[in-house]
């Protein structure tokens, strides 16, 4: 027997499992969640290295600054016109005047570390007076000692008894040397000033004599002094030299070197 013929019945529609869809959603949180601290973490990275830029920019503006402040403090910065020197120095100033206060410029001593050495020594008189030392070398060339209240100046330079001056001029150089005698010589006892110059011949600049006396075994104490105007060159150099340093007396006051420039 024949059946009768019919479309055929349609498919039930499958349905997504419920474990599949649990894990989709927990790969989707998960996924959500580690974004989400990415973000943050990056965000963090973000922030320290703009801090980081800024510090540094902020370090090499001073850097800079500070840079621009020790030009101004030479000769040749002071002469550039591309430095506003006068508004550098005055905001330098400033700045030390907010961290140590107002007192700070009320010390003289103090105030000298806004200004270069070389222009702080030029504005200080370039003078040098110096105490006789006693020294066991051989020779009659005498050597010498800075005293508690002679000035002294790193433009005029003393090694080995030679005072050197770093800048030329006119100077004024004088010396006194007291000695002692014990006994009768007919020889007088000279007192000489040289001018050193490297590879020269020493030129004699001043030159003192006086006879030496004696009473019996006593010590006699006498002085020479001279002193004179010279025009000396720059590096130039002079000691003072004696017939016998054996003699010369080194208490305080007899014996002395100094220059200072006109």
């Amino acid at each position: 027997m024949n059946e009768p013929y019919g479309p055929e019945a349609p498919r039930p529609i499958s349905s997504t499992s419920p474990g599949i869809m649990k894990m989709f959603m927990g790969f989707l949180t998960v996924f959500i969640v580690v974004q989400t601290i990415g973000t943050m973490l990056f965000c963090l990275y973000l922030h320290m290295k703009m801090d980081k830029i800024e510090e540094v920019l902020s370090l090499n503006e001073d850097y800079i600054f500070l840079k621009k402040v020790q030009k101004c403090q030479t000769a040749e910065g002071q002469k550039s016109t591309l430095l506003d020197c006068e508004k550098i120095i005055k905001g330098f100033q400033n700045i030390q005047c907010k961290v140590h206060g107002p007192e700070y410029y009320e010390h003289p001593h103090l105030t000298h570390k806004n200004e270069t050495s070389v222009a702080a020594e030029k504005r200080k008189p370039i003078a040098v007076h110096l105490a006789g030392q006693q020294s066991n070398k051989a020779g009659s060339v005498l050597e010498w000692k800075e005293t508690m209240y002679g000035p002294m100046n790193s433009l005029i330079s003393n090694k080995e008894g030679k005072l050197k001056v770093e800048e030329a001029g006119l100077y004024y150089i004088y010396s006194q040397v007291s000695f002692c005698t014990r006994e009768v010589s007919l020889a007088p006892f000279t007192l000489y000033i040289y001018l050193h110059i490297p590879k020269e011949e020493d030129r004699l600049l001043l030159k003192g004599q006086k006879t030496q006396s004696t009473l019996k075994s006593l010590c006699e104490l006498q002085s020479i002094r001279v002193g004179g105007v010279f025009n000396l060159r720059e590096d130039d150099m002079v000691f003072v030299n004696v017939t016998d340093s054996t003699k010369v007396k080194y208490s305080h006051g007899n014996t002395y070197f100094g220059i200072f420039k006109l």
